[in-house]
């Protein structure tokens, strides 16, 4: 199979679908592999180093789109890039469909075969093509928010971790998943006074063994979170729905309740944001104040820390592409029930529940595509 991958045109996203040691891989195995020049150079990854590792440099994206059978990415696809994509194609890539009706269309209009990175399943029903990119970005609110939270920056002017003689900043976490867990690790570690909130017993009694004193948990009910929103002085959005958008757990009311200069990050936005003020930023431009309240929705935060996160998301993302390119597609699904549910799209059909659902469109089963 000819396999691509492109120089990512998303604002500020440094990241690239495959790695040199990737395109080794799959040249290892007998396939083509297509390189947009200069693709890799926000991991510190040359065009000579594709080239040791046996790939072909070209100079467009437009080459790769047109000819290559499979099309690695990192983020969904920018609308010239969607016009590119063809019948018979397949992508590889985060999507996060639900709360993008733009995009999905548009993956309609082509044809193309796309696969999600964020719905592939594992074992209990784990997400692990999304769970490198959740620990990174779960670690990366902190980092934010921090930064947000300085005076300088439009915040509060505090330390979280505090000094001698001044209390640490209160930290909020909503949703105790892999995003959480990796927020609050970071945020005890600076010494903050944490607070974990989920809906899962289980989850919550597993944080709590972890964690000990060291971070508090409490049952998430909208009591609780407009208790907790008036003390904190940073709030994480956690929350993930499989596939779907994110639910709005904090509401434009609630942020009267929030101290001047508070911080809410929402790493949820790439599913549409928990928070009912959240919409979409960049790197370029992170933050924007609504009610006295400082937001951080970037929603590509991993994107910042390209080399750690392009290497942690090859590491669960190339054993999948390699059957692919060895199988077919097709085969490859029929034989691996958790790539099957990587499935969005195919042929002009939505074949994810949660995403029809969510945008209207007909539901079509994946077993009924590959049937």
């Amino acid at each position: 199979m000819r396999v691509g991958t492109v120089k990512e045109i998303k604002n500020h996203e440094y990241r690239v679908g495959l790695t040199p040691e990737s395109a080794r891989e799959l040249t290892a195995h007998g396939h083509e592999v297509w390189v947009e020049t200069d693709a890799g150079l926000g991991i510190g990854a040359t065009d000579e180093d594709y080239r040791k590792a046996g790939a072909t440099i070209k100079d467009s994206a437009a080459a790769i789109f047109a000819e290559c059978e499979m099309v690695v990415k990192v983020k969904e696809p920018q609308p010239s890039e969607c016009a590119q994509l063809r019948r018979g194609q397949v992508l590889y890539t985060y999507l996060h469909l639900a709360p993008d009706p733009e995009q999905t269309a548009a993956l309609l209009k082509s044809g193309v075969t796309a696969i999600a990175y964020e719905t592939v399943t594992g074992p209990g029903n784990s997400l692990p093509l999304l769970k490198p990119m959740s620990q990174v970005a779960g670690r990366m609110s902190i980092q934010a928010g921090a930064t947000a939270l300085e005076k300088a920056h439009g915040g509060r002017g505090v330390l979280l971790g505090g000094v001698p003689g001044v209390l640490p900043g209160k930290v909020m976490v909503i949703g105790g998943g892999v995003v959480g867990f990796n927020a609050a690790q970071m945020a005890v570690g600076l010494g903050a006074d944490v607070t974990i909130l989920d809906r899962d017993p289980e989850v919550l009694e597993r944080l709590g063994t972890h964690f000990e004193s060291r971070a508090k948990t409490r049952f998430s009910n909208r009591a609780n979170i407009e208790q907790m929103i008036g003390e904190a002085e940073l709030v994480i959005g956690a929350v993930l729905v499989p596939g779907a958008a994110a639910p709005k757990l904090v509401t434009r009311e609630m942020l009267k309740l929030m101290k001047p200069g508070s911080v809410l990050v929402d790493v949820a936005i790439d599913q549409g944001g928990c928070f009912e003020t959240s919409h979409a930023t960049t790197h370029a431009d992170p933050t924007y104040v609504v009610d006295g309240v400082v937001h951080y929705c970037v929603a590509n935060m991993p994107g910042a820390v390209a080399r750690t996160s392009t290497y942690a998301l090859n590491n669960v993302t190339l054993p999948h592409a390699l059957r692919i390119a060895d199988l077919g597609w097709q085969a490859a699904l029929k034989a691996n029930p958790h790539l099957a549910d990587g499935l969005n799209v195919h042929d002009g059909k939505v074949t994810y529940e949660a995403v029809a659902t969510e945008l209207g469109y007909d539901y079509v089963p994946v077993a009924e595509v590959l049937g």
